[in-house]
C-alpha cells in the first residue's frame, strides 16, 4: 500500500508539473457509479468528474467536468503525512497513523520506545504501515523539541518531524511536498523557525542518525516544508455517534478544541478553500 501510494504520488507530481503552463490541465481517473435503469445493479465507468486547472486569480483549483449528483463519491485520497495533536498523544483516542478513532483499548496494537514513548494504532495494518516513521521516531528523545513546540502551541513542526523521519527511513521522498503551493513567510517568522530546526537536527544527531541520512535536513528544506503545511494541511475532527456526542463535538468545534490531528493530501490541497491557518 505504501509503495502504491508513492507511485501514485510520483505520477501525480509528473502530471501536475505541466500545470505551470497556463494551457494545460489534467483529469483524475475516478470511478462513478451509474445505473442502467432505476433498479439495475450494473455499474459503469463514468467520465472523470473533476480536473485540476489554473484559475485567473487564485492559482490552481479543482473543477467539476460534469454534473455531480447528490451523495456521489467524488474523490478519495490517502494523506502524504499525518500527526495527532499533542493532547491526542497525551490521551490517545485516535490511531497514530490514520487518525481514525481507536476502539476498545484492549487489543489495540501499541509500539513503545525505550524512552517511554507510545504509538497507538487502530489495526495491525496501520501499525505495519507506520514503520515508515516509528522506527526512526522511537530512536530519539523528542522531549526538548516537543516541549518547545507545545509551549508555543505549534502544530506543523510536529508534521515536519514526522515527514523527516519518513524521509530518513525511505518511506517518503525529500521533495514530496514540493508540488504544493507554499505560504509566504515573513522574515521574522523564518528566524523563529530556526530554533525549531536546530532542535530537530540536534535530536537526530543525538540519536546517532547517520549524517548521510539527514543530509537533506537543511534550513531551506525545513522552512519550505512548513510553508507548504501552513496552507495545505487539513484539521481532522471526529464526529460523535450518539446525540450527546454530536452536541459535544459541535461545542468543541465552536471552541476550536475538536481537532484530533492534522493531515496533508495532494489533490485535496488544490481545492479552493479558506487558507486562514495558525502555526
Amino acid at each position: 500500500m505504501i509503495t502504491l501510494r508513492r507511485r501514485l504520488s510520483s505520477d501525480l507530481r509528473q502530471r501536475l508539473a505541466d500545470l505551470h503552463h497556463p494551457s494545460h490541465s489534467f483529469s483524475i481517473r475516478t470511478f462513478s457509479q451509474e445505473k442502467d435503469g432505476f433498479n439495475s445493479g450494473t455499474t459503469k465507468l463514468g467520465p472523470p468528474p473533476i480536473q485540476v486547472s489554473l484559475t485567473e486569480s487564485a492559482g490552481r483549483g479543482v473543477f467539476a467536468t460534469r454534473r455531480i449528483g447528490a451523495g456521489e463519491l467524488i474523490h478519495t485520497a490517502n494523506p502524504l503525512v499525518t500527526h495527532p495533536t499533542q493532547s491526542g498523544l497525551d490521551r490517545p483516542q485516535v490511531c497514530c497513523y490514520c487518525l481514525r478513532r481507536l476502539g476498545m483499548r484492549d487489543g489495540v496494537p501499541v509500539t513503545s520506545a525505550p524512552n517511554g514513548g507510545f504509538w497507538y494504532f487502530c489495526s495491525d495494518a496501520c501499525k505495519e504501515r507506520a514503520k515508515v516513521f516509528v522506527e526512526v521516531e522511537r530512536r530519539a528523545d523528542w522531549s526538548f523539541y516537543d516541549e518547545h513546540c507545545s509551549m508555543r502551541q505549534l502544530k506543523y513542526p510536529f508534521m515536519v518531524k514526522r515527514l523527516a523521519c519518513m524521509v530518513i527511513s525511505g518511506g517518503a521522498s525529500v521533495d514530496c511536498l514540493d508540488i504544493l503551493q507554499p505560504a509566504y513567510l515573513h522574515p521574522q517568522t523564518i528566524l523563529e523557525m530556526e530554533k525549531e530546526f536546530e532542535l530537530l537536527k540536534a535530536t537526530f544527531l543525538k540519536a546517532q542518525i547517520d549524517d548521510e541520512l539527514i543530509a537533506f535536513l537543511t534550513k531551506r528544506w525545513y522552512t519550505g516544508a512548513l510553508a507548504r503545511l501552513h496552507i495545505n494541511s487539513f484539521r481532522i475532527e471526529l464526529i460523535g455517534g450518539s446525540y450527546e456526542s454530536l452536541l459535544a463535538s459541535a461545542a468543541a468545534i465552536v471552541e476550536g478544541e475538536a481537532a484530533v490531528g492534522n493531515a496533508v493530501y495532494m489533490l485535496p490541497s488544490f481545492y479552493n478553500h479558506d487558507c486562514g491557518t495558525s502555526r
